[in-house]
């Protein structure tokens, strides 16, 4: 077993990685006579609510479960509101545990739910799905999404504990595994070169779900990721850079409709567009963009826009998004591969000459 800590001070909390992990009791910051609700979805439930229940009543734990629909479409208050239902109903008070059994959607709505009720309640991240486990798990980033705009609505609110068994990802289907290399690629561009040529050797081993790998990739992004939260933990400054290629991506998701590109297809397009826009401004060279695509694209990842969007689509949807201040969009570009910088002045035909050079052409 692996093991990344997030430093926040009073607030420092462990990240478990390994295989098996769901059936081990000593991973669970818990004791006997907890209360804990699992918030999870029928998918993950009929796999994993099982042998997590099992673990959580063998330390004395009482449990109590909710099941939420399955789908970022269903990132929304009305699934917020049913996790409030079930706590209330079950008399849950300012003592008890929540735990995210899933996604990066149970994830984010159960941690706003634990944000929220009562003014706030431990809870604990079990991600599921390979972009929970490198990303959306750590750091504490909770919310739900708006029709006019996505994670609009949410709160910085940390877990007590971040558990990873990466046997789960081997009841994925390919399409998700593959949304999540994305946001492994997108480590090695903002912060770590070395990282990026590792993913280069290594990514037909992490697509063939080897165990020593993943374990090796997972910890590589987990601990990127606490370091930059370390630093900067609601995003006032270095934890931007993790955003690279999100602006564009949210774009595609919110003018498609949620759940019908995933989050992942979405942000690999969104690092082409950063991409290019990097290498119009003079940063970034042609051959690192091309070795950026080339291993998108090995892992089974869009590389252009969906061919339903026009350019002139994405800037009304990039103009709501959170990182926009007093009306100008800050946009994560690349210097080179491994080392990005968030840009407050680019203008928006700039930008829509990027988005132009990622858009599919008969």
């Amino acid at each position: 077993m692996l093991c990344v800590n997030v430093e926040l001070k009073e607030r420092r909390y462990p990240i478990h990685i390994g295989a098996g992990l769901l059936s081990d009791p000593s991973v669970y910051p818990l004791k006997r006579g907890d209360n804990v609700m699992i918030v999870t979805n029928p998918t993950v439930a009929q796999y994993y609510l099982t042998p997590v229940t099992a673990t959580l009543q063998s330390i004395g734990c009482r449990v109590a479960q909710v099941q939420l629909p399955d789908g970022e479409k269903y990132k929304t208050l009305d699934s917020l509101n049913l996790i409030f239902t079930a706590l209330l109903q079950a008399n849950h008070g300012r003592d008890t545990t929540i735990i995210a059994l899933g996604g990066g959607v149970i994830g984010d709505v159960a941690g706003y739910a634990a944000a929220s009720y009562q003014r706030g309640v431990r809870f604990i991240q079990i991600p599921t799905t390979l972009l929970a486990q490198v990303d959306s798990s750590v750091g504490g980033k909770t919310a739900v999404n708006h029709e006019l705009g996505k994670n609009m609505i949410g709160a910085f609110y940390q877990p007590c504990a971040v558990i990873i068994d990466t046997l789960t990802l081997n009841s994925l289907p390919k399409r998700e595994i593959n949304a999540g290399l994305a946001e492994v690629i997108k480590y090695g561009a903002i912060l770590d070169y070395d990282f990026f040529v590792w993913l280069e050797r290594q990514m037909d081993a992490l697509i063939a779900l080897d165990q020593a790998a993943l374990q090796q990739c997972i910890a590589r992004c987990c601990q990127l990721k606490a370091d930059v939260v370390a630093r900067d933990e609601t995003e006032q400054g270095d934890r931007a850079l993790l955003n690279l290629g999100h602006t564009f991506g949210h774009a595609i998701e919110t003018h498609l409709g949620y759940g019908n590109w995933l989050h992942g297809e979405a942000v690999a397009v969104g690092c082409m567009m950063a991409a290019a826009l990097s290498e119009m401004q003079g940063d970034l060279s042609c051959a690192e963009a091309a070795r950026l695509e080339k291993l998108l694209a090995r892992a089974n990842l869009p590389t252009v826009s969906p061919d339903s969007m026009r350019p002139e689509d994405y800037l009304p949807h990039m103009l709501r998004d959170k990182k926009v201040l007093a009306g100008k969009l800050r946009l994560v570009l690349l210097k080179s591969l491994g080392q990005a910088y968030v840009a407050t002045d680019t203008d928006q035909a700039s930008v829509l000459a990027a988005i132009r050079r990622c858009t599919q052409t008969d």
